[in-house]
């Protein structure tokens, strides 16, 4: 017997191919953030100035490649490098106002998106999807042990 979850694996699979979000290269045709950039900008604005170690914590990824995303974030000038606002010994990562702009042009082309896509679902159907992806996530972060912070 096919359980209900066959088909929850099924299409996250094909959601997770889908090039509409995701062309070519791993970017949207008007992309201007890579993914990673745009995971690690998003969790920076909703949590505030993080450290290597915090980011590490956070993602569930080790120093190394934290270190790497930071570096080429740094090289694009979308974060920078800041004594702990708390006092603490670790330098933390802000996004700077380039980063910003960026994070907010990124995430209104991923909204022109959705909005093509469900440009014949009513704002109630939006809201429930929304809804579920939200509970969806949520389960996993739980069972993960990282929660995300959300606005």
């Amino acid at each position: 017997m096919i359980r209900p979850t066959h088909e929850v694996e099924y299409e996250q699979m094909l959601l997770s191919r889908h090039t509409f979000m995701n062309q070519m290269g791993g970017r949207r045709k008007d992309s201007v953030l890579e993914r990673s950039a745009y995971i690690l900008l998003s969790r920076i604005r909703v949590q505030g100035p993080m450290s290597i170690g915090e980011l590490s914590d956070a993602f569930g990824l080790d120093a190394s490649t934290l270190n790497r995303q930071t570096a080429a974030a740094m090289r694009a000038n979308l974060v920078e490098r800041i004594p702990d606002p708390a006092g603490g010994m670790a330098r933390k990562f802000r996004i700077t106002e380039q980063g910003a702009r960026l994070l907010d042009e990124e995430r209104e082309g991923i909204v022109r998106s959705l909005d093509l896509v469900m440009a014949d679902w009513s704002d109630d159907d939006i809201a429930a999807f929304a809804g579920y992806l939200k509970r969806f996530n949520s389960g996993i972060e739980r069972i993960g042990g990282r929660p995300w912070p959300r606005p």
